[in-house]
């Protein structure tokens, strides 16, 4: 069975074809999906969701993007949603620096305040971190209590090293499937098997050979077979302990 860690199926771009691809990922051995929120609308339609689906989970959070919207009422607000039993992360939060829109002095304390909140919910969090290293890993540092996956990652191997050490998890999308993808296959190499999550990003990320076209949860199987063959073992073996970590961090019985 494979865990799409990382999906966003409320996306309109499914608005035409969702319940097929629900119906339709059993035949692709797709056994459970976290679906992520990026703001409060995303989040509730992620919650929303899995309360249709009882494999679909959600998270609840502002992306980077969204960190201007961010403020004590939507903290508020979210706190509320993470009592729902579904809801079992604070995500996707994070810094995104490659437009910088909004720029970095808006996007630090938005995330700050929502590591905050997942440390006080006692939660994991899920952590969208673009060009952003040394800053992202600075506000890591300073929540030691807290874990948490790197989704699509894109750092050092270094990096990856420290975050492995603090008990943190790492994702990985269709980009492993890219010819130019050579420091995510580095850390793919390296990681220890007990701490890799994979994911599609869906609708984003869609690995090879459907590149460019809209992704969705039945093509995690091809991360879990690029990643097989990099740590010579089966997809099969690769999806089950990649849903055995995802399980474990987000606490899935």
């Amino acid at each position: 069975m494979y865990f799409d860690s990382h999906a966003h199926l409320d996306d309109r771009r499914f608005d035409e074809d969702r319940d097929a691809i629900f119906e339709d990922l059993k035949n692709h051995g797709v056994g459970l999906i976290m679906n992520i929120g990026c703001d409060l609308k995303s989040s509730l339609q992620s919650i929303a969701l899995a309360h249709r689906y009882p494999f679909v989970y959600a998270a609840v959070g502002s992306h980077p993007d969204d960190a201007a919207q961010l403020n004590d009422e939507l903290l508020a607000l979210y706190r509320q949603l993470c009592a729902d039993e579904k809801v079992k992360a604070i995500g996707e939060i994070g810094l995104d620096y490659h437009y910088e829109d909004p720029p970095r002095e808006v996007q630090l304390p938005a995330f700050r305040r929502q590591l905050e909140l997942a440390r006080e919910l006692n939660l994991p969090v899920i952590v969208h971190e673009r060009e952003a290293h040394a800053d992202g890993m600075e506000l890591i540092r300073q929540f030691p209590e807290l874990t948490g996956v790197f989704h699509c990652y894109s750092g050092a191997l270094e990096q990856a090293r420290e975050l492995v050490k603090r008990g943190w998890y790492i994702g990985f999308t269709g980009v492993v499937t890219f010819k130019n993808a050579r420091k995510a296959l580095e850390v793919a190499q390296w990681l220890p098997l007990d701490r890799i999550l994979i994911e599609t990003d869906c609708p984003y990320m869609a690995p090879e050979p459907h590149r460019g076209r809209r992704n969705d949860s039945r093509y995690v199987p091809l991360v879990a077979a690029k990643l097989a063959e990099l740590r010579g073992i089966s997809p099969e073996e690769m999806g089950e302990i990649t849903t055995e970590n995802a399980k474990r961090l987000f606490r899935i019985a």
